[in-house]
């Protein structure tokens, strides 16, 4: 039989290595891949072969822990001293990243490798084109009337970042194959209205002249990065709204695809461009979408708060983003100014929207 001083001291060794253990494994650092910045966002990393599967952070605390800090947190954004925005005209997300084969947007796919994506991206005020781009512009939801005859409110990101570095207009314009949609080089807001304002390339020759071909579109675009080179600049192409309204399926769906081949020869003049090249953020969105098959007309129309008017596209590549990712959580269009405005160092003094961070690096 052992003595008892003996049986002491084995029970004592035996607790000291318990809370030893114990010391270690509290003081083990933990690893996480989650790029999100709390427990509540979702975030998806890719192989190079597939698109984002958007999968939810485990809810173990234990194993969720706040990311290492970024770039933006720690204040060295940005590198970005242009931004430039496509925004593809009404159509579905069914139809673009919401299509698991994303046969229609090959190109976007590709540049997708090299940015981040948000799959849940919305319109969440009114879903037509002046509002929709309105939105993007100033950061706010306003229904204006759908014809180019109302201003919107507030001064966009063209007025503030021109106001802001004092540089003149042809560093920030708006080329857009929708006549109308050159309300977006200017506002009614008081010390705002008629000042400030970018240039402007838009429809057939302007306001009430209207609309444009794409490819019209298209060839003044790459005109105006080439003699310009602006700093901000946001161009619209039309067809794919154009021929949903017009109930040809065949031709909308045609339309994405062609919208889809000039993004990407966009991307590629910026990069063969030393001016833009790894200094220029660009971003691909929406102004809305389309009914649901099973509301209203279906793909024939938008206007209302159906799912498929609402989701739209976010797909952005920049020298200050994330790449080969994409996150699920809620973004809207307002944020889109915000977010620019970041990017190019100046405020959106009206602007309601909030900072897009998860896709900083």
């Amino acid at each position: 039989m052992c003595c008892p001083n003996r049986i002491t001291a084995i029970v004592i060794v035996t607790v000291l290595c318990f809370f030893i253990a114990c010391s270690k494994e509290t003081k083990t650092p933990v690893t996480t891949t989650i790029a999100a910045t709390s427990a509540n966002d979702k975030t998806t990393t890719t192989a190079s072969s597939t698109p984002a599967k958007t999968t939810t952070p485990a809810k173990n605390p234990d194993t969720i822990q706040t990311a290492p800090p970024t770039n933006l947190s720690k204040g060295l954004c940005c590198k970005t001293e242009n931004v430039i925005i496509v925004v593809i005209d009404g159509p579905r997300y069914s139809e673009t990243w919401g299509d698991y084969t994303l046969k229609n947007i090959p190109g976007q796919f590709e540049l997708y490798h090299y940015g981040v994506l948000l799959g849940n991206f919305r319109n969440m005020g009114t879903t037509n084109t002046d509002s929709g781009h309105d939105a993007i512009c100033t950061g706010n939801y306003e229904n204006l009337e759908n014809t180019g005859q109302v201003l919107p409110q507030y001064p966009s990101i063209f007025q503030e970042f021109l106001k802001s570095t004092g540089k003149p207009a042809g560093k920030a314009w708006v080329v857009a194959s929708k006549d109308k949609l050159q309300i977006l080089g200017n506002c009614k807001q008081d010390g705002w209205a008629g000042q400030y304002m970018p240039r402007t390339d838009c429809g057939i020759s302007g306001l009430f002249s209207g609309y444009r071909s794409d490819d019209t579109t298209f060839a003044h675009a790459k005109s105006v990065l080439a003699t310009y080179h602006p700093n901000l600049m946001l161009i619209n192409f039309k067809d794919p709204d154009y021929f949903g309204h017009a109930n040809l399926w065949g031709s909308y769906v045609k339309a994405i695809q062609t919208t889809d081949g000039y993004i990407k020869a966009l991307y590629d003049l910026i990069q063969a461009d030393p001016t833009y090249r790894d200094k220029t953020t660009f971003i691909v969105t929406n102004d809305h979408g389309r009914h649901n098959d099973n509301v209203a007309d279906g793909f024939i129309s938008h206007g209302d708060d159906c799912d498929g008017c609402r989701h739209i596209e976010f797909l952005a590549v920049g020298p200050d983003f994330k790449k080969g990712i994409g996150f699920d959580t809620p973004y809207e269009q307002i944020d889109i100014s915000q977010t620019v405005a970041k990017l190019l160092n100046f405020k959106m003094d009206y602007g309601k929207g909030k900072l897009i961070t998860d896709i900083f690096n």
